[in-house]
């Protein structure tokens, strides 16, 4: 039941996406999420006081809402954007990307409205911190915004034919994991400045795709089914087991973000957005409460 479960939570966030309720086996959700075509008003999102230093987003799939957090001054929304939901993903200071099936969309923190759209849209997104390249994830392919402008560049080949999470490493080599066409989870790189994808093999099983993202040392892969992040290191064609950090009393965290000293999870399983200590793992330290309808997406930026 869990990695069913996993399945049809982790759809929504990806490319294959959803536009009903996620209803019926996993095959039944292939199209692209419905919430890019929404275009309602966005509520304004109150400002943040000087040295906070941190704001959180957690992405609702049903209410098409994204709720913005102060964590840890707070635990309660402090403001929202309405009228998206989808995969989110940052830089880390200043700016969040929200992607939906139609576009990706730029806001600046505190916005009401986005600084920027790009189209096509996506799935789950990722940003290369070397340069600021934008990669989306749309079924089985890549498309990439140089510099998160202008037209996307479209990367086939991945050997995936559902692409979950992507994320990029310290150096700009984008890695994505995902079903191939024999239903078996894969990792795989495109690295800097190439267009082809390499298969990369793991040191363990993985049981269902989460989200990738390099956590500063490692790159890290989440798993859906075993609630746990596996750290790697890469040597050639090979994510080399280092570390296993744990998410004690998570259901089904669709997407998760690391940014130490914490990491947070949108676990459509609570219907809430935990929050852990990284690399600790283990038990949650708190719990970011509001108005969650599936919530499918979270990052944490710098707010100056």
């Amino acid at each position: 039941m869990k990695r069913f479960c996993s399945r049809v939570a982790a759809a929504l966030l990806a490319g294959c996406g959803v536009t009903q309720p996620p209803i019926g086996g996993p095959g039944a959700i292939r199209q692209s999420i419905g919430a890019g075509s929404v275009r309602l008003q966005s509520t304004p999102a109150q400002r943040v006081p000087r040295g906070t230093g941190e704001v959180q987003y957690v992405s609702n799939y049903y209410e098409t809402t994204i709720l913005e957090f102060d964590y840890p001054k707070g635990e309660s929304p402090i403001g929202s954007i309405g009228g998206y939901g989808g995969g989110l993903c940052t830089k880390g200071a200043r700016t969040l990307w929200v992607v939906t099936g139609a576009e990706a969309a730029e806001f600046k923190v505190g916005g009401m409205s986005p600084i920027r759209v790009l189209k096509p849209g996506g799935g789950a997104c990722a940003i290369d911190p070397v340069n600021g390249d934008l990669a989306l994830l749309t079924s089985g392919d890549v498309i990439i915004f140089r510099y998160a402008r202008g037209r996307g560049k479209v990367y086939g080949g991945t050997g995936l034919g559902e692409a979950y999470s992507d994320g990029y490493d310290g150096s700009g080599n984008l890695f994505l994991d995902g079903f191939n066409n024999n239903d078996a989870v894969e990792l795989v790189e495109l690295p800097k400045g190439s267009s082809t994808f390499l298969r990369m093999t793991t040191s363990n099983t993985i049981e269902f795709p989460g989200s990738v993202q390099w956590d500063g040392m490692y790159l890290t892969v989440f798993d859906q089914v075993a609630s746990a992040f596996y750290q790697y290191t890469i040597s050639g064609t090979r994510a080399i087991l280092k570390g296993t950090v744990s998410l004690g009393g998570s259901s089904d965290c669709v997407q998760t973000w690391i940014a130490q000293p914490y990491v947070y999870c949108a676990d459509v399983g609570n219907n809430d957005s935990e929050v852990y200590n990284y690399p600790a793992g283990g038990s949650q330290i708190a719990t970011l409460t509001g108005p969650f309808d599936v919530p499918i997406g979270v990052v944490s930026l710098r707010v100056h």
